[in-house]
């Protein structure tokens, strides 16, 4: 069993985890979640993630549901390499992303 992302596409954070994966050709299932018909809370997506929250992702047994941890995974399939764009966002926001974005001369 590879990596199984479960995404709903009309999802703007599953579109970004989408298109990031296939752009950067890392093999995963695409496991469609639709939430408008409320699949997101069956017991068999509970197993997955038990927020009930997309997008998600399985790894054998180890499964992932926090968003950013999921595109941040993800990206760590790609290689070290994409390490190297933290800086940018770093400077621009800081340690954490509920900052205000600062102007920086």
């Amino acid at each position: 069993m590879g990596l199984e992302l479960y995404l709903d596409l009309l999802s703007q954070p599953c579109r970004a985890l989408y298109i990031f994966a296939r752009s950067n050709n890392i093999p995963f299932e695409l496991k469609r979640v639709q939430l408008a018909k409320g699949q997101h809370r069956t017991e068999e997506f509970r197993k997955v993630n038990v927020l009930m929250k997309v997008p998600a992702m399985r790894d054998g047994s180890f499964t992932l549901a926090e968003s950013l941890c999921v595109l941040a995974t993800t990206c760590s399939r790609r290689g070290p390499s994409w390490r190297s764009g933290a800086g940018g966002w770093k400077r621009q926001w800081g340690n954490s992303s509920s900052r205000k974005p600062t102007r920086r001369s």
